[in-house]
């Protein structure tokens, strides 16, 4: 559907309305799909709600859009934070279906009175917390640095940073990057990588193959392997779909030119080597757009439980590593409740409070120039 929608509307343009990172999962082209092929559930519909939306109208009755899940569409105009006009007509999608978007951070209504009835509640406040996960953790990032990179790692990886307005140029179409809306309407500048997917997923195959790997067990026999021998490109499209992913890494790795990795251990520090790598590149990138140095990457998330991940990415990046809050989703979210309610009166503050409470540690860069020559041998061997 991407190809399909260039049809419709110039590429170039398109990424100049909406300034997002094109993906097959973007709503823009599940609904260009259906307007191809079932047209009919379209016009039969009231309006699109995305999933975040769902339980806000489940709670409320109200039909809204919440800014931050919005900007993920590559539907909304990034610069006026609007629905696009332009590009909705282009791909021919009924424009009746678009709710009223909401800001993040603020109240989106009260629960019902069959709720209310229901389950003996008073009329409570439901706030609009940023329907898209990674604003919510972005809220939580332990930082008083006004620039600053983030990666908030999970399942996907995304890696980025903070701004007040987009950047949308040749240069950031050039490396795909997107910009997504947060709180306060700031723009999250970032690239979407595959993350603990390719491990979580081998770990998967092993078990299937009779081998109940625990994720601590995974890590001590990566720790034993040889350093840097073998890279893959996390974002390969055969690293994707589900299934034996250690034979597809071989299968890489033998096609590229380079040492196989044959043992879990081998396997588990490919990946782990790659991610870093894949991070630094699009660090990198993110650098050259922006023309600002980094000193800290400020990794949250369920990535930040691998030590190894983490000082591979110190390693990697030539920078400290910040890891830390595991669970940056739920507090994003509780804290951007309490900013909804006034309790807590700003993200600077929100973002204090978060770091005092969580356990925070340090990555320091080891081995910077046997990283620096191996990210040499990765940059060729990126697909």
């Amino acid at each position: 559907m991407i190809e399909e929608s260039f049809k419709l509307i110039d590429k170039e343009k398109f990424y100049q309305i909406t300034g997002n990172q094109f993906m097959d999962l973007n709503t823009a082209f599940q609904l260009l799909s259906l307007v191809k092929t079932r047209k009919e559930l379209l016009e039969k519909a009231d309006k699109m709600i995305l999933m975040p939306d769902l339980f806000n109208y489940f709670l409320t009755g109200e039909k809204k859009a919440e800014y931050s899940i919005a900007s993920t569409t590559q539907l909304l105009d990034a610069k006026k934070g609007e629905w696009s006009d332009e590009v909705i007509e282009a791909l021919g999608i009924p424009k009746h279906i678009f709710p009223e978007i909401v800001p993040t951070g603020t109240k989106i209504g009260t629960l019902t009175d069959e709720i209310c009835t229901e389950l003996g509640l008073d009329k409570i406040d439901v706030m609009a917390v940023a329907g898209h996960d990674t604003q919510s953790a972005l809220v939580s990032v332990p930082t008083s640095e006004e620039d600053f990179i983030f990666l908030s790692c999970g399942t996907w990886s995304l890696l980025g940073t903070e701004l007040a307005e987009p950047i949308i140029n040749e240069k950031s179409e050039h490396y795909n990057i997107t910009n997504e809306g947060g709180y306060g309407r700031k723009i999250s500048f970032l690239k979407n990588i595959i993350g603990l997917w390719c491990i979580q997923e081998s770990r998967r195959q092993w078990i299937r193959e009779g081998n109940e790997y625990g994720f601590g067990e995974l890590e001590i026999m990566a720790k034993e392997a040889p350093a840097l021998q073998s890279f893959i490109d996390p974002d390969a499209p055969e690293f994707t779909p589900a299934g034996d992913i250690p034979t597809r890494i071989r299968e890489f790795c033998k096609k590229t030119g380079q040492p196989v990795p044959e043992t879990v251990g081998e396997v588990v520090r490919c990946i782990n080597q790659s991610l870093a790598m894949k991070y630094r590149h699009a660090m990198e990138e993110i650098k050259e757009c922006t023309g600002k140095d980094y000193k800290t990457v400020y990794m949250v998330g369920g990535g930040t439980q691998s030590a190894l991940l983490c000082q591979f990415t110190a390693n990697a990046c030539g920078c400290r590593v910040s890891a830390g809050p595991i669970e940056a989703t739920v507090l994003g979210n509780i804290a951007l409740q309490l900013m909804a309610s006034g309790d807590i009166k700003s993200i600077e503050e929100a973002r204090e409070i978060i770091k005092r409470s969580q356990d925070i540690k340090i990555y320091e860069p080891q081995d910077k120039e046997a990283w620096d020559e191996a990210y040499e041998r990765f940059k060729k061997i990126l697909v």
